[in-house]
């Protein structure tokens, strides 16, 4: 079987034979009628409505009329014709309504909500009472990011914000964590590639030693609870990647400080109805014996057992101490907890064997009062983590994403370079505002532009994102490279005029009679006035009267002394140099991975090759993931020394550029720094029409900290588009 009939039958497993006609009828309507619609990647369009209907099916256990309800959701969605035709009774009322509200829901634009979850909560009960709804629109987007690469870029950041503004709030409130999880680290991959791919790889280069710290502490545990009776299923969690990032970057903390980082879960297995008042009983006598082993840090003991969150969730949780300084999170919950926990409250019916709708009731209500509330205590955590990030729309609805604390002329900046200069305020959700005025996330900006407007200095002291500020500073060197070029002129008219000449030493002598920083500078504030070119006529005529009389000419300031040339050291293969090598190993030799480039100061590891000895490889290498799950027994931890006597790495930068003059400008950003350029290189972008072109800088650095101040200079560069530090 292919991957679209695998799908089908595994969706199809979920319910008995009579209902698998109907979303075969239903399947096969759609598939006729999308037959030559394509997705991005060129695969059948009927490939989404099956990944979200495998979704409704498996993991959120809806029964066989939503299903049904996403098949034709999409269908008249594109061709709406098809729900005209089909014979009366085709389907129910009930599954046509959901199908429906769905289309009604996908044509909501993401500025009728402010993005803010409340108000599409809102909008979608407004839309439908049927809480089925809500449930296989999150669906929906749960597919559409596990496929977000096959979206066009502008699309791409759309969905992503989307998602967390508005999919994952209501997900953690309706119980689907498991849902929620994954939309988060989704959303983690996407923004943060570089950080999502050091965190996992840590996670699997600690997962051997994370599982043997796990074991030795579960030994007594399980003494004591096997003594009791009570029959367990343990459960070792990995934290997830995006709460890991949460927590480190909430406490300001590294990877190896996350406290919880160490958690196993306790699952009490149960007779068939059980009542609640037994399963708490059996969590607490759980509970007992845990802190009868394991000191408990009281603050953080979480019971969601006497008084469940919201959405239905119920556990213990409790962290205690191990080996000393070691902190391992227990949480203690029954089977029927943890199917709830795990998938919301309908895992819970499936796994009960009620296949039958009716049997979702009392959830699906539950459904229903949650969309319906007011209650916004279970998502303030994502607007709080988001505080850094502003999201504005234009009037046609485009989303833009900007630094915490931007204005309307970071705005104009983001939407477009001309703009921005050309920027004299806007109207902010229909109010007029000055340039200097701040945005808030949800508010429609529409920039208003003055064709004799021009960029001042005193922009840089309210725009807060870095391509205003970039361009501002560009622009303004561009004026004052034409009013420099224009007072030279002036200058040397004159001075043909009066029969004079300025010599080098003479400029030196009135940039600091004026209190100028260069010549540039001189010229320029001769053309705008500010010096008074008549001075400079008064200047020269007192110094050709010293020089007639006999006197001494103006003395020319002391040369400024040059600083010792910087070295350009090699790194050595020596481990004492710079790097520790922990562990057995001794007088070990080792290389830096040439597929990553290690420079002094970023996130590393060992990994014992078979000929050449240690290789050092970034945590965020490509080839990371692949060495630590293949070769865990091969890696060993290293760390930089907190100072390195070599002063040295070499390293690559990509830059992409739309001027040849950017070339030299760039080289002199790096020799600015004191770093040594080994090997460079400029070839045009996509063939000689482009008008871009991609530059290749091979440059030895002493730290990353160093390479990040040049790369960011270099980004500041007139005629740079990009620059980014790569493998090779």
């Amino acid at each position: 079987m292919n991957g679209t009939e695998d799908t089908l039958k595994a969706i199809l497993d979920c319910y008995p034979p009579d209902q698998q006609e109907q979303i075969l009828k239903a399947y096969r309507i759609a598939e006729e009628a999308m037959k030559d619609k394509l997705r991005e990647n060129r695969h059948p369009f009927i490939e989404h409505p099956l990944g979200v209907a495998r979704i409704v099916a498996e993991d959120i256990h809806l029964g066989y009329e939503s299903v049904i309800a996403v098949f034709l959701h999409e269908t008249i969605r594109f061709y709406p014709e098809v729900l005209q035709n089909l014979p009366k009774g085709t389907f129910s009322h009930e599954i046509i309504d959901i199908a429906q509200s769905l289309n009604k829901i996908a044509a909501i634009k993401p500025k009728e909500t402010r993005l803010e979850a409340e108000n599409y909560k809102r909008l979608i009960v407004s839309y439908s009472k049927d809480p089925r709804v809500m449930l296989i629109k999150i669906a929906d987007r749960l597919d559409v990011m596990r496929n977000i690469e096959l979206l066009p870029k502008t699309s791409q950041e759309r969905k992503v914000t989307e998602t967390m503004f508005l999919y994952i709030p209501i997900a953690h409130q309706l119980g689907l964590y498991g849902i929620k999880t994954e939309l988060e680290n989704i959303f983690f991959r996407h923004t943060e590639p570089e950080k999502y791919r050091e965190i996992t790889n840590k996670l699997k280069a600690t997962a051997a030693e994370r599982e043997e710290l796990l074991n030795a502490f579960l030994i007594p545990i399980k003494r004591k609870i096997s003594g009791s009776g009570i029959k367990v299923t343990y459960k070792q969690r990995t934290k997830a990647a995006w709460s890991i990032w949460k927590k480190m970057q909430k406490q300001d903390i590294p990877f190896e400080k996350v406290m919880d980082l160490l958690a196993v879960r306790i699952i009490i297995e149960t007779d068939e109805g059980v009542n609640r008042e037994k399963e708490q009983e059996l969590c607490w006598q759980v509970y007992s014996m845990v802190t009868d082993e394991y000191r408990p840090d009281t603050s953080r003991l979480r019971d969601w057992i006497s008084k469940p969150k919201s959405s239905g969730y119920e556990s213990l949780h409790i962290t205690v101490q191990f080996r000393g300084d070691i902190f391992v999170e227990v949480q203690i919950r029954t089977r029927r907890m943890d199917d709830v926990a795990e998938n919301g409250h309908a895992s819970h019916w499936a796994y009960k064997g009620i296949k039958e709708e009716k049997g979702l009731t009392p959830w699906l209500q539950s459904v229903r009062n949650i969309l319906e509330s007011d209650n916004k205590n279970d998502y303030e955590y994502v607007s709080q983590f988001l505080s850094e990030d502003v999201f504005v729309f234009t009037p046609d609805g485009e989303l833009r994403r900007l630094p915490k604390g931007a204005t309307v002329l970071d705005f104009a900046f983001n939407i477009h370079t001309n703009l921005g200069l050309k920027c004299v305020g806007a109207t902010i959700d229909g109010k007029p505002a000055s340039i200097k005025d701040r945005l808030s996330t949800g508010q429609v900006v529409e920039i208003k532009s003055g064709k004799n407007q021009r960029p001042s200095p005193d922009w840089l002291n309210f725009v807060v994102s870095s391509k205003a500020r970039n361009k501002i500073r560009l622009k303004l060197k561009e004026e004052a490279l034409k009013k420099s070029a224009a007072g030279r002129e002036l200058l040397e008219r004159r001075l043909k005029n009066w029969k004079m000449e300025l010599e080098d030493e003479d400029l030196t002598i009135l940039c600091k009679k004026f209190k100028l920083r260069n010549i540039s500078d001189l010229y320029a504030a001769i053309e705008d006035e500010s010096v008074d070119i008549m001075d400079i006529k008064a200047y020269l005529s007192r110094k050709l009267q010293q020089e007639a009389e006999g006197e001494n000419a103006p003395q020319q300031p002391a040369a400024v002394k040059e600083g010792p040339a910087l070295k350009n050291n090699t790194a050595k293969d020596k481990a004492d140099d710079y790097l520790t090598i922990d562990g057995k190993l001794s007088n070990v030799s080792y290389k830096m991975a040439r597929c990553c480039n290690p420079i002094y100061g970023d996130e590393v590891f060992g990994f014992v090759s078979v000929k050449e000895g240690i290789k050092i490889h970034r945590m965020s290498c490509p080839n990371a993931a692949r060495l630590i799950e293949n070769y865990p027994y091969r890696i060993v931890k290293v760390r930089w020394k907190e100072t390195a006597t070599t002063s040295s790495f070499q390293t690559t930068v990509k830059i992409i550029a739309d001027d040849t003059a950017a070339y030299p400008a760039v080289i002199q950003k790096v020799t600015d720094f004191g770093a040594s350029l080994r090997a460079s290189s400029m070839t045009p972008r996509g063939g000689r029409n482009t008008g871009e072109y991609d530059l290749r800088l091979q440059i030895s650095v002493s730290s990353n900290s160093m390479l990040d101040k040049i790369i960011s200079s270099i980004r500041k560069t007139k005629g740079v588009l990009s620059a980014v530090r790569i493998s090779k």
